[in-house]
């Protein structure tokens, strides 16, 4: 289970939302199965198909990550007009299977829902998330 404090749950839609109609993406980092960073990074692909990190931003996160003695517990992204259920791409593309995949979808921009994901080798798990 991936545990997200609600002020971090909602800037994952706050940042989908700026980001509309292209796909964002960033890290959320902590400790355990608790959220307490939330990086929001660059989709160098400027897609509302698809996303890439920039790699420098991501290295950046990584040390300051292990400077505060956390780790990266998920890799986030939004689906503008899709829902929240990893894309064939998405799942081709994860290659962390100790990672959550947490996708925000603005689908129904009135109802935005966030879900997470465990994938591993192309294997698709649903994963309890819980905003606390």
């Amino acid at each position: 289970m991936l545990k997200i404090p609600v002020s971090i749950h909602d800037d994952l839609i706050a940042h989908a939302r700026e980001g509309f109609p292209l796909e964002v993406c960033g890290i959320l980092g902590g400790a355990d199965d608790t959220v307490s960073a939330i990086y929001r990074m660059t989709n160098t692909d400027a897609s509302n198909e698809h996303f890439m990190m920039e790699p420098r931003e991501q290295f950046s996160v990584v040390k300051d990550l292990r400077a505060k003695g956390l780790a990266m517990l998920a890799i986030y992204h939004s689906h503008p007009e899709t829902p929240a259920r990893p894309s064939r791409e998405d799942i081709r593309l994860a290659l962390t299977p100790q990672v959550s995949h947490v996708i925000v979808s603005l689908a129904n921009p009135g109802e935005p829902v966030v879900k997470s994901y465990k994938i591993n080798d192309g294997n698709v798990e649903p994963e309890p998330l819980e905003t606390i």
